[in-house]
Parts: structure tokens; C-alpha cells; sequence
């Protein structure tokens, strides 16, 4: 079956199962490899993208599901070859040590900062509960998250 998704602005029609996994889409067929397999049943926030500007975890949303939808993953947040204010502002503040569950962070906070510009500690953790770090960067990764609320807030 062919299924028709809009991912990163660009209309990509897939050949693929109803039920097969976003992420298997994106990273096999796609090659866009930002979104990670983690725990595969939407728990550790690895495979995080934005679907109509929502956080849903890849690894269990269905393909059928993005039909007609805009997907965007890490890489469609980068503008004229420059990374996003949150892709910055995670280099600048070292937020990633491993850098596996990054990307699916650095999604999450897009959504939130697209939805609420200034978001508090306690929102940021909130908007983070479905996404796992175990490397303890914690507090590097909301120093970066408040960066970029500040420098997009410019």
C-alpha cells in the first residue's frame, strides 16, 4: 500500500503497511536518522517527532495515522543550513552526553516552546516526563531549553 505523509515540507509517498511504526518510516525508508529507537512501545521518549506540531512517539504510531499530516523530525528544524535556537542552545550548554535521547528532548521542547514562548522549570519538566535521560545532564538540558526560549524570544 502506498501512503502519502509530509515530513520536514516535503511529500514523500511510502510504500509500507498501515501499521507499520512512524520511525520505521522515517529512519529505514526515509534515512532520516535524528528520531532513535529506544524502548519501542512510546515510553523513553527516544523517537520523538512532531505530528501537526504535537510530540508522538514514532516507535508506536502507525504510518496510516501521518497520512495527510506534517511530520516534522530534528532535522527539519535546521533553516538555511542553521541549526534551531534549541539545537544551539544544546551545544552551548553541553546538554547531551551520550546525545541518544537528545533529539527526542530537543522536539519535545520545540512543542512546548511553540506553545508557551516562556515555560517555567516545573512546565519544562512536565512537557520532558515522556522523554528519559539517563546520563544526568538534567540540569544542563533546562539551561538549554531556557536559552532557547530567551534567544527566540528576541
Amino acid at each position: 500500500m502506498t501512503i502519502a505523509i509530509n515530513v520536514n515540507g516535503r511529500r514523500h509517498d511510502v510504500s509500507a503497511e498501515p501499521e507499520t511504526p512512524l520511525l520505521y518510516v522515517l529512519r529505514n525508508d526515509l534515512h532520516l536518522k535524528g528520531a532513535r529507537f529506544g524502548c519501542g512501545v512510546g515510553q523513553c521518549g527516544a523517537c520523538t517527532v512532531l505530528v501537526e506540531g504535537r510530540p508522538v512517539q514514532s516507535c508506536d504510531f502507525p504510518l496510516s495515522a501521518a497520512q495527510g499530516r506534517t511530520v516534522t523530525t530534528v532535522e527539519g528544524l535546521v533553516e538555511d543550513g542553521r541549526p534551531h535556537a534549541l539545537q544551539r542552545a544544546f551545544i552551548v550548554e553541553q546538554a547531551a552526553q551520550c546525545g541518544y535521547c537528545a533529539t527526542g528532548i530537543i522536539m519535545a521542547a520545540k512543542a512546548l516552546l511553540d506553545a508557551n514562548p516562556r515555560p517555567s522549570d516545573a512546565e519544562i519538566r512536565s512537557a520532558l516526563k515522556g522523554n528519559l535521560c539517563r546520563c544526568g545532564t538534567h540540569q544542563r538540558i533546562l539551561r538549554a531549553i531556557r536559552r532557547a526560549a530567551d534567544e527566540l524570544a528576541k
